[in-house]
């Protein structure tokens, strides 16, 4: 990781990366992923200890000037009476314990969380386009360390720190009852796979309806995810002129 550039010689945020924040909330919200709830986030490109997080609204409605500076510890640099959304620490605390991560998506997605409740059937990856998933999904029980009587959300820092102790060195972590936070060493493969994530979790449950189901190996997982991946533009390009297309 990059040593964080001192608060002076900080520089704003390119207005292209700006930019595709909003896309990726736009896509997101088209794709089905996110809908009035959920976030997306990319650290900063020139202060590594800091984010970019849009003020607490809708992801379908995000624009440039909704997108707030943060430290990772959730507090916000330039909020300027904004309201932020309070589930702000699982993004800090997961740039603070994985320097490879460059974009983090936490949304509630609705075939995710079924596999979040059902221990018994983890999350795996059973088709090319989500090896990414790798061996399975890890599922986050806050009642492991807040108890059971939370509203089960991440609203603090030592939340977001137990919630990363979770996800360890995976790219996706379920939250039990909740949903999915997605991570990715770019925003556009950390929205590609938050979109991805869904589609399998669709797909799996379909599968296991039939029948048992034969998952990826990690070989196969790895290889597929290397090589899909590789062509992220691809989808990003087509989500990106379907958002644009759905808000003229």
């Amino acid at each position: 990781m990059n040593t964080p550039t001192p608060q002076s010689a900080a520089a704003a945020p390119d207005s292209d990366l700006l930019q595709d924040l909003v896309h990726a909330n736009h896509i997101l919200f088209d794709e089905g992923v996110l809908d009035a709830f959920g976030h997306v986030s990319v650290r900063h490109p020139d202060r590594s200890d800091r984010f970019l997080l849009a003020r607490n609204m809708a992801p379908g409605l995000v624009r440039a000037d909704d997108i707030i500076e943060f430290e990772l510890d959730g507090t916000p640099v330039d909020a300027d009476g904004r309201k932020v959304y309070l589930e702000r620490f699982i993004h800090g605390e997961i740039y603070r314990a994985r320097p490879d991560v460059m974009a983090v998506v936490h949304s509630h997605s609705p075939s995710v969380v079924p596999f979040s409740a059902v221990k018994s059937t983890p999350l795996r990856p059973m088709c090319h386009m989500s090896g990414f998933i790798g061996e399975g999904a890890p599922i986050f029980e806050i009642r492991d360390v807040a108890g059971d009587a939370t509203d089960l959300l991440i609203r603090s820092a030592p939340l977001g720190e137990s919630l990363a102790n979770s996800l360890g060195d995976n790219n996706v972590v379920l939250m039990r009852g909740h949903g999915a936070t997605v991570t990715g060493p770019t925003l556009k493969q950390a929205v590609y796979r938050a979109v991805y994530v869904e589609v399998n979790a669709r797909l799996q449950a379909d599968a296991l309806r039939l029948g048992p189901v034969t998952y990826l190996t990690p070989g196969e997982a790895k290889t597929a995810m290397e090589m899909i991946e590789g062509q992220v533009e691809r989808p990003w390009q087509l989500w990106k002129q379907r958002a644009i297309q759905a808000r003229r």
